[in-house]
């Protein structure tokens, strides 16, 4: 995963989980996790004394649609603070991603966001034979197999995490803010976790961030996700310049497979 100076909280939702497989699997990666009409929503909680307080929420939708003729998913990533908690820090944040069905890799990202008061727009097309992506501020070269904020997601959820041993780090390149960042997810492994949302059998991992103003840098933030086929984000957890965050599935419609992962519902 990669964080920057301006994130909110609530892009948390939908980036945690930004990584591609190993570089020896190839560009591709074939869809069996979601499907079209999925909707899942996630909330952000905050906290500066040990008790953690609903900041905000962030929802993920996915489409079957076309894109220059060609057949992608629209998935978009809407992101608010609560009103009572505008006054500390107000977001106002839409992620949109394109991506191929065929190989999960995006044609188009748009990020349009309002967060503290910075606001950022940007328009993003990917040419990934050319190796080029052409924003909004011009025309940049990107790596093979580049990702964005959405489609890693999506792409990290086709992931085969039982190829991989605890402790291997997982990299992977992606493009925002007209740069290109390669990172890594180091594997932690299995585990069960409760969630304000219920119990689930869970892949854990620790993202490598770069520090910014809200988050520090390093390998402090843990994601789980589900140990099942859907491979949904679960819970986030991290410190952040001030107190720390907190961010949990609470709800899902349309999952390709049964959430077998959740054990209980709390």
């Amino acid at each position: 995963m990669i964080l920057y100076p301006k994130f909110s909280l609530l892009a948390l939702g939908f980036c945690c989980l930004s990584l591609k497989p190993s570089y020896d699997e190839g560009c591709g990666i074939k869809n069996t996790a979601f499907q079209d009409g999925e909707q899942v929503t996630m909330k952000v909680y905050y906290s500066t004394l040990g008790m953690y307080i609903g900041a905000g929420e962030a929802n993920f939708t996915t489409t079957l649609e076309r894109f220059n003729g060609k057949p992608v998913y629209h998935c978009i990533g809407d992101g608010k603070s609560y009103s009572f908690f505008d006054g500390f820090f107000k977001v106002r944040d839409r992620y949109e991603s394109y991506i191929d069905t065929a190989s999960l890799l995006p044609y188009k990202f748009i990020r349009n966001v309002d967060e503290g008061g910075y606001k950022k727009y940007n328009n993003v097309t990917f040419n990934q034979g050319a190796k080029t992506a052409v924003s909004t501020n011009g025309v940049f070269n990107v790596t093979n197999c580049i990702q964005d904020v959405v489609s890693s997601v999506y792409y990290a959820r086709n992931i085969n995490f039982d190829k991989y041993k605890v402790d291997d780090k997982i990299p992977f390149d992606m493009f925002l803010d007209d740069e290109v960042f390669h990172m890594y997810i180091r594997y932690i492994g299995k585990e069960k976790i409760k969630t304000r949302y219920g119990k689930f059998n869970a892949i854990k991992f620790k993202p490598l961030l770069i520090k910014g103003t809200i988050f520090e840098g390093g390998e402090k933030m843990i994601a789980w996700i589900g140990d099942d086929p859907n491979h949904l984000l679960l819970r986030v957890e991290s410190p952040i310049a001030v107190g720390s965050i907190k961010v949990d599935m609470m709800g899902y419609k349309n999952l390709r497979y049964p959430l077998t992962s959740l054990i209980s519902v709390r």
